[in-house]
């Protein structure tokens, strides 16, 4: 177990909550096109909001870590996720007609209230490699899914609707920063206690469900 990395660790523990993503009828939706247009523009508001209060998790690790160099990591985060990750929801918002300033006063619903109120509050009691575990499955799992997708539904990245989500989540950019982020990962674990490094893996499955959550919030439209 020492030599094992922080983040294989993560990894098998969330295991069978990311399988439960590949089965999970949004994903698959997705993936194979049939995906309704209203449960996905529900689900595109629902992570555009999202991603602010994920883009100050970002942000406390800035205020948090003391290395320069991790800081500036954490801060190139914040300005990807505002100013790179939400292109991709800008794009659709204006394929539906949805204006910036409507999508910012969309009401989170309960489960993304949560999700995000459990990321602030690791934010904003603990230290670095807990602020980065906790951002962590949301980065990587997308990119987990969108791989599978185009694996399993070759096409997908053509579909005329849905393609751009997978293009953007399935695509180098997205996975070197992803390399970047887990690498960053590794380097804030090492060293650390058994207990503390328990701790990062706990924190990662508590958000590896949440996750799963938000995909059942999205199936289900529920507020």
């Amino acid at each position: 177990m020492k030599n094992e990395s922080i983040t294989g660790r993560m990894l098998a523990a969330s295991a069978d909550i990311w399988e439960g993503y590949l089965r999970h009828p949004f994903v698959v939706g997705l993936a194979d096109g049939s995906l309704d247009v209203e449960k996905f523009k529900f689900y595109l508001l629902q992570d555009y909001v999202y991603l602010f209060d994920y883009a100050k998790v970002f942000a406390q690790g800035v205020i948090k870590s003391r290395e320069p160099e991790v800081m500036r990591a954490f801060a190139s985060y914040v300005g990807s996720i505002l100013n790179g990750e939400m292109d991709i929801h800008k794009g659709y918002m204006a394929r539906l007609g949805i204006s910036e300033p409507e999508a910012a006063h969309v009401k989170p619903s309960l489960k993304n209230q949560s999700y995000t109120a459990y990321m602030r509050a690791v934010a904003a009691e603990e230290g670095p490699a807990e602020i980065l575990a906790a951002v962590l499955s949301c980065a990587i799992s997308y990119e987990h899914i969108a791989k599978w997708m185009v694996r399993t539904y070759p096409g997908s990245e053509q579909h005329p609707f849905y393609g751009e989500w997978v293009q953007g989540y399935a695509g180098e950019d997205y996975a070197a920063a992803n390399v970047a982020l887990t690498e960053l990962m590794e380097h804030l674990a090492d060293g650390l206690g058994e207990k503390q490094k328990e701790r990062l893996v706990e924190i990662f499955v508590d958000c590896s469900r949440f996750e799963g959550l938000f995909w059942d919030m999205a199936w289900n439209m529920e507020m």
